[in-house]
């Protein structure tokens, strides 16, 4: 049901990015700011619209496909494939990204196989993860990408540990690490802030301010003025910038990474942008936002932003667009239909990659569960 209260009054794009400070590129139109423009060749840019537009139609199935009682859960980024993309983007090829739990497309765009992604929403005998996590728990070693984990926040110092034995081995590489702005009430956030200020650690902590930690509007999530202002503490230097643009955010990220490679340690960067969707399929946020705040920030549609630029541009049109959303629709049904093809997990699988050689009463569990009956199907 609609709620008729709100924590917070309600928040508006206009509120939002109206600040000198934060960094935009993209006008609403979709033309320009000069003085911003990462200059990027037309070609770039319509692979990073095609790359969200991808992102948008295989999040919208997902969601049907849970609805539908064929997968259990998934976590979207509806309304977030901006500051995703853009970030990811920026990156090199030889750095890592280390994600919290929206990061699908960043993966996707990575270069991981579609047919990988949707064996892991099902969990079947070809998941990564061996049907060990919940859907949209992936990971992509073979892409510098890490495993994703529940616990919030845990990424954060994995990211800084990472990014510290690569400067100490003298290795080129930059981590990035993603989470949304309710992390940064976690132990990890300032263990991870403050390891990485001290040891001057070449990690940029990306963290998606999307206005809303399940329920928790940012405004009841900290007392500092922006997020962005709590790298200050740690001698890290931060910058905000508009989520919702991916020229901005790329060109942001891209300046961090750059200078991080160069020595110059980690890097902050707010990105400022709108969870459109629920939490995950398991949340509802009508129960604690209202409607009206939502579509306000439909308004700021980071995938159509984009497009009005590349009409600017005469780069697209609606044939192409409508022929490459089919071409993703029919790519993700083949994945689909495949997946749901294939067998479970082995029951052997659940005692494979904890140790490097299995301990007796590991066999002697084994030996134990093979002979009994499996469980149920479910999800």
């Amino acid at each position: 049901m609609q709620s008729t209260e709100q924590v917070v009054p309600i928040r508006t794009p206009e509120t939002t990015f109206n600040d000198e400070e934060v960094v935009t590129v993209l006008m609403p139109d979709g033309r320009l700011a000069p003085e911003h423009d990462p200059k990027l060749p037309v070609e770039t840019v319509v692979d990073l619209y095609k790359a969200m537009v991808r992102t948008r139609v295989i999040d919208e199935q997902l969601v049907r496909l849970q609805r539908q009682g064929r997968i259990g859960f998934h976590i979207g980024s509806l309304g977030e494939e901006a500051c995703i993309l853009g970030s990811a983007a920026a990156m090199r090829p030889n750095d890592w990204i280390f994600p919290c739990y929206r990061e699908f497309g960043a993966l996707l765009f990575r270069g991981l196989p579609l047919q990988t992604y949707i064996d892991n929403m099902y969990g079947n005998a070809d998941d990564v993860v061996k049907g060990r996590q919940m859907p949209d728990h992936y990971t992509g070693k073979p892409y510098r990408f890490g495993s994703v984990s529940s616990p919030i926040g845990t990424q954060i110092t994995q990211a800084v540990g990472f990014a510290w034995a690569a400067r100490f081995k003298g290795k080129d590489e930059v981590s990035s690490v993603y989470f949304g702005e309710g992390a940064t009430s976690s132990n990890e956030f300032h263990n991870g802030l403050n390891f990485a200020g001290v040891m001057k650690a070449p990690v940029v902590f990306l963290c998606r301010n999307n206005r809303w930690a399940i329920s928790v509007p940012s405004e009841k999530q900290t007392a500092s003025r922006t997020f962005a202002d709590k790298g200050v503490a740690y001698g890290i230097p931060a910058v905000r910038v508009d989520g919702n643009d991916i020229l901005a955010t790329f060109k942001v990220v891209r300046e961090c990474v750059e200078r991080a490679a160069k020595g110059e340690g980690a890097f902050l960067v707010e990105m400022l942008t709108y969870r459109v969707g629920g939490h995950s399929t398991s949340d509802d946020p009508r129960a604690y936002r209202m409607q009206d705040e939502v579509e306000q920030w439909r308004r700021t549609d980071p995938v159509l932003r984009l497009r009005r630029h590349l009409d600017e541009r005469k780069a697209w049109d609606e044939a192409r667009d409508e022929a490459w959303r089919q071409e993703v629709e029919a790519e993700l049904r083949a994945c689909i239909t495949a997946a749901e093809a294939k067998p479970k997990p082995t029951l052997e699988s659940m005692f494979e990659d904890v140790f490097e050689e299995k301990p007796w009463h590991l066999e002697e569990q084994a030996a134990e569960l093979l002979s009994g009956p499996r469980a149920k199907d479910h999800h």
